[in-house]
């Protein structure tokens, strides 16, 4: 009997680096993970581990942005300016094709979760549905007809304006490039500059998870308004809390205020923003799907 094609997947965030060999979530043959610090000491940790399985046949990498995921482009495969120090022109795809001259696929990490989500996840039979992750930063992965969506560059949905109201929240927000973005006020970095204490540690009646979730809502009716997804899946280290999953859920039908007449949204809310399917998979093993697809679209 043929073997399985082997896949190697990195899931790239800018807190760690999650590095995985397999073929998909029920078959992981090897994983470690370990801190995102600057790239060249990650990359080269990176290349060690995937050295010990010269099997592989292709890389995934699915990376915290901005980034350019064009192949026809000078700069693919870099990262773009980020606030992320040190890491602006990072040319992670010509690190791992140096060294291991293999098909590289690369995308954001939340288009890797959208990918991996439609594989195997809460995205499967869908036509149009977006990923977003909210935690350490936020972002968001659209799938639309079959592909990622990427046009000029990738979505950034990270960067919404948001209806900031001064006297309910007078935190200003901590995005260097707009302050308060969405990005900017919702993340668990501003969580945790805002009230004082990691996010984590918030009891569940904190005022803090309203207000979260006031935020997320907002951001999801412009998502819903926009690109009329079937489904949200709402990931991260924030957005993976039961608690306010409900919350954004009753918030956002409010502030649709019955424009969109869909049972999607006025009946099955529930059903419609979700948790990943893959939990805290989805990054990693969508990143192996990546690499499926680069391998498939080099013809090898």
């Amino acid at each position: 009997m043929t073997k399985p094609v082997l896949y190697g997947g990195i899931e790239g965030g800018g807190t760690k680096f999650v590095c995985a060999v397999g073929t998909g979530p029920e078959d992981i043959q090897a994983e470690i993970r370990f801190p995102t610090t600057t790239p060249a000491e990650t990359m080269e940790r990176t290349i060690d581990f995937f050295r010990q399985y010269p099997e592989i046949s292709a890389i995934g990498l699915a990376c915290f942005g901005p980034l350019d995921p064009n192949p026809l482009s000078p700069t693919f495969g870099q990262i773009l300016p980020t606030p992320k120090p040190g890491w602006t022109g990072a040319n992670l795809v010509g690190m791992l094709k140096q060294a291991f001259h293999l098909p590289v696929g690369f995308d954001t990490d939340v288009n890797g979760a959208a990918l991996g989500e439609y594989h195997w996840g809460n995205g499967r039979g869908l036509d149009v549905f977006m990923y977003l992750t909210v935690g350490t930063g936020i972002g968001g992965g659209v799938f639309v007809n079959g592909s990622l969506l990427h046009g000029m560059i990738h979505p950034e949905a990270g960067h919404l304006p948001m209806p900031h109201d001064l006297v309910r929240d007078p935190f200003p927000g901590i995005c260097p490039f707009h302050q308060d973005c969405f990005e900017g006020l919702a993340t668990g970095v501003a969580m945790e500059k805002r009230w004082g204490q990691p996010a984590a540690t918030l009891p569940p009646d904190h005022p803090a998870w309203d207000l979260e979730a006031h935020y997320i809502a907002h951001a999801m009716t412009s998502y819903i308004y926009i690109l009329s997804p079937q489904r949200i899946i709402l990931g991260g280290g924030v957005g993976q809390r039961d608690d306010i999953l409900k919350l954004v859920q009753e918030k956002t039908r409010a502030y649709l205020n019955g424009y969109v007449q869909s049972p999607a949204v006025l009946e099955h809310m529930d059903a419609y923003i979700v948790h990943p399917g893959l939990g805290n998979r989805s990054g990693v093993v969508g990143a192996l799907a990546l690499a499926q697809q680069a391998l498939i679209q080099s013809g090898e």
